[in-house]
């Protein structure tokens, strides 16, 4: 079978709903030449009417969007890096994510935003390596961080189709991961459903995105002592609560690995939500970025602040300790 990359998953994701729907197209900053790779030969293939470059002023092809979703159609915008969420915070969470909720739902607004690269990328500073998922899920947005190439293809699909506005972060530590794929197979994902990537008996690894890969990395390393399942949300809003209570009330014990900030982060709300539900056997951990964290220039300090396998072995044995 074909191996299929994860900005191949993206491409092919786009291509295939642009085909299915005439009423989807795609826009944003340098997306005609296809500057992160995710909208290769979209602009040839689709035309200039439905992959359309914008001007530099995310308020403004934001709000464009969300009035093209309400006319009919269904906007999926490419945002280069993670930070420029934050110019547009307020066009996505007060205006296309209220609009239905405002209206009783006479008025949809089927927008899809996309973050190629999301988080750190080798040294490229505090404003183009954030992983600002947790600020979209707390206000009720659909947020999506898919792990692997075909949920990052069923995933998007998913959201493209979806009838409300959803937030696709693809991690940047992810996009050179690789998958033999039937093509044949690829398919809509649907959002809210989490995946068990490994079966485990003594204690439940969540983890978000890219860092899924880590938690399997460091799951083989402990199978001889310790029996991890590493348990991947795919959607951080919905949650996937009743899967995730499912593992936790198995393995009894709970880690959490999330490269985002520690204060009001997703791996804070998955220890509460999990200590409301489960009687735990021994104390939860999360490994996170530092609270505040800003990634420095410096790829060595950039490395430092994220979270480790290191890191994660040393709260899967401290748990396990626990008996």
């Amino acid at each position: 079978m074909p191996w299929l990359s994860y900005q191949k998953a993206l491409n092919r994701a786009l291509a295939d709903a642009l085909a299915a729907d005439d009423t989807v197209f795609v826009l944003g900053e340098d997306v005609r030449v296809a500057a992160s790779n995710v909208t290769t030969g979209l602009a040839k293939r689709f035309g200039p009417d439905r992959v359309i470059d914008t001007p530099l002023s995310e308020q403004g092809f934001t709000s464009f969007a969300t009035g093209a979703a309400l006319a009919g159609m269904r906007p999926v915008i490419e945002f280069q890096i993670p930070a420029l969420l934050f110019l547009s915070f307020e066009q996505i969470t007060n205006h296309a994510h209220k609009f239905s909720l405002m209206t009783g739902g006479q008025c949809g607004v089927p927008v899809t935003y996309v973050v190629p690269g999301s988080g750190s990328r080798t040294g490229w500073a505090g404003q183009h390596s954030d992983h600002p998922y947790s600020l979209f899920a707390h206000v009720g947005v659909k947020t999506v961080v898919p792990a692997t190439p075909t949920d990052a293809y069923g995933l998007l699909r998913s959201s493209i189709e979806d009838a409300d506005p959803v937030v696709v972060f693809a991690p940047a530590g992810a996009l050179g991961v690789r998958e033999d794929v039937d093509f044949a197979t690829l398919a809509p994902v649907p959002l809210g459903v989490g995946r068990v990537h490994r079966r485990g008996t003594d204690v439940t690894v969540v983890a978000v995105g890219h860092l899924v890969h880590d938690a399997l990395a460091v799951a083989e390393d402990l199978a001889d002592t310790v029996s991890v399942e590493v348990f991947d949300p795919r959607t951080l809003y919905p949650f996937d609560w009743d899967g995730l209570t499912e593992s936790v009330r198995r393995t009894g014990r709970l880690v959490v690995t999330d490269d985002s900030n520690r204060s009001c982060g997703i791996a804070g709300e998955v220890i509460a939500t999990m200590t409301e539900r489960v009687r735990l056997s021994a104390p939860p951990v999360r490994v996170t970025r530092p609270d505040g964290a800003v990634l420095p220039f410096s790829l060595e300090l950039d490395r430092a602040v994220q979270p480790s396998r290191e890191q994660l072995v040393a709260a899967i044995n401290r748990t396990v300790k626990e008996r």
